[in-house]
């Protein structure tokens, strides 16, 4: 068996076109993905951090 660790140090080859055009139009779903479930998800530890310090303020300021 080939060592793949050879072959470090030589020069990069050229991609093909096609195949370089298909993995960035996958990196750019796979970052349209990601930013769809951002904007439709909860950003659980600013939810935390705001349900505590509210809690903080209502036993802070008792009215």
């Amino acid at each position: 068996m080939d060592n793949p660790f050879r072959h470090i140090d030589q020069p990069l080859k050229e991609v093909p076109k096609e195949l370089k055009s298909k993995v960035m139009a996958d990196v750019a779903m796979a970052k349209l993905l990601m930013d769809l479930g951002t904007l439709f998800s909860y950003n659980i530890g600013d939810v935390i951090e705001t349900v505590i310090k509210s809690r903080k303020d209502k036993n802070s300021n008792p009215n």
